[in-house]
């Protein structure tokens, strides 16, 4: 995983110690000396996430860290603050301003690439569902970013997983006044109570008797019901090794032993938070996506949404200087089997063809239906040489096997034509892109269909 990320420090040898340490990781870097510049950066979108000090003159830290979830163009760049303060008060003052985690100086490095890699996951997730919305937005429909953004935090469903009592009833009487809790000793009755109880916060005690909290909080991972469900784990002071392995297996956050009840509240409403905002946005999204720019035949986006996104895209591209490939496929002889079979198997053939094309490219990818038997698919992050293996793949996976039409009755050889080109510099739009591929595809139909041409330019 590579993502850019923005080092904040007034104090030059404190940057190229991160700077250092980060790129041996493969991360991008780059660095602000002051609060102003860093929020420059990053309302140009130029990081996936932010190493704040806190100490620094001018405007410190938590000011930063307030104004950049204050704006609506950064509120979702994840910040971690990096400081020499430990104190319990310090950490809510930060939560509070809206950082996401916190790094203690000296800096341990396992931790530092823990939390940068944990949250960097976390924001690619968002930023798909962002650009989505955002399109959304720019056609006309309901904005689900602002929506979104109003959660507090407060009123969650907030499921507690410890075996001692005392514990558990501390923890529940801190969180009650803004959430409604429950508490499950039984961890393995805990995993089929949190699959079944659309809980937005899942908390788990890493010492749990006679049973490994780790192993829990892989199940929770790795089920489809909770996936998305953040957790926040437990675990005593000195436990770095388990803390470290929980971070590892995506956990979301933590609290040291002894609990300090007002982070543990600061803790909770920030999840909680997090929680109904990726929810309202894939709701939102998926709500709006399907009343207004979803082909009714196959499932796939239309050309209406296709072309806003493609533009959302390409912006994003150049503002990163990241690559993107298009495609434009064309079933081959279409005609021939709306006049030979009937619309009834050409429309089967339509529904089979863009079943085969989802399973044949990543979710990140976009697949439309540009019109008639044409297609688009719109590959972010992605430069030519791996576009054309995946044309040559969805290519294939349509010549190799028959379409069943007519309710399975006849079966049907099917080949397609592909064009395929990328974002070639800042000047490019949507139209250019998609001219240069429509001329490609123009090719591989002129030099005999059932290929895959690049785009020569």
């Amino acid at each position: 995983m590579s993502a850019r990320v923005l080092v904040v420090d007034d104090v030059p040898a404190n940057i190229k110690l991160l700077e250092a340490r980060l790129t041996a990781e493969y991360f991008d870097v780059v660095a602000a000396a002051g609060g102003v510049e860093a929020l420059d950066i990053c309302t140009r979108a130029q990081c996936d996430i932010v190493l704040l000090d806190v100490m620094m003159p001018g405007m410190d830290g938590f000011e930063v860290c307030r104004r950049l979830k204050a704006n609506p163009l950064t509120d979702h760049v994840p910040v971690i603050m990096v400081t020499a303060l430990d104190q319990a008060s310090d950490r809510i003052k930060g939560l509070e301003a809206g950082a996401d985690d916190f790094l203690t100086k000296p800096v341990n490095e396992v931790a530092l690439l823990t939390r940068v890699r944990s949250l960097v996951r976390l924001k690619l997730v968002l930023d798909e569902l962002r650009m989505r919305a955002a399109t959304s937005r720019e056609i006309g429909l309901a904005d689900p970013l602002a929506e979104a953004a109003v959660e507090t935090g407060v009123g969650g469903r907030v499921l507690i997983v410890e075996d001692r009592p005392s514990a558990a009833e501390r923890i529940s009487a801190a969180l009650q006044h803004e959430q409604t809790v429950e508490v499950e000793a039984d961890p393995q009755e805990a995993l089929f109570r949190a699959a079944e109880g659309n809980f937005d916060l899942v908390i788990v005690s890493l010492g749990l008797n006679g049973f490994d909290g780790l192993r829990l909080c892989g199940q929770l991972r790795s089920l489809d019901r909770t996936r998305h469900v953040p957790v926040l784990v437990l675990v005593e002071a000195d436990d770095s090794e388990r803390l470290m392995r929980a971070l590892e297996l995506g956990v979301n956050d933590y609290l040291l032993r002894p609990i300090d009840r007002q982070e543990l509240l600061a803790r909770a409403r920030t999840q909680v938070k997090k929680r109904r905002y990726a929810d309202r946005l894939r709701d939102n999204v998926q709500h709006s996506m399907e009343l207004a720019i979803t082909d009714g035949l196959t499932g796939l986006h239309n050309r209406r949404y296709m072309e806003s996104h493609l533009g959302a895209v390409l912006e994003r591209a150049t503002a990163r200087a990241k690559p993107v490939s298009l495609l434009i496929l064309d079933i081959d002889h279409f005609k021939a089997v709306n006049d030979t079979f009937g619309h009834d198997a050409g429309d089967d053939v339509l529904r089979e063809f863009a079943l085969r094309l989802r399973r044949s490219i990543r979710n990140v990818d976009l697949a439309c239906r540009y019109g008639g038997e044409e297609f688009v698919v719109v590959m972010p992050d992605t430069d030519i040489a791996i576009a054309s293996v995946v044309a040559e793949r969805i290519r294939r996976n349509i010549a190799t096997e028959p379409f069943a039409v007519n309710q399975g009755t006849r079966l049907l050889d099917v080949t397609i034509s592909i064009g395929l080109t990328a974002r070639q510099d800042q000047a490019d739009t949507a139209d250019t892109i998609l001219k240069r591929a429509d001329q490609a595809l123009y090719r591989a139909k002129r030099d005999g269909r059932n290929r895959v041409v690049a785009d020569a330019a």
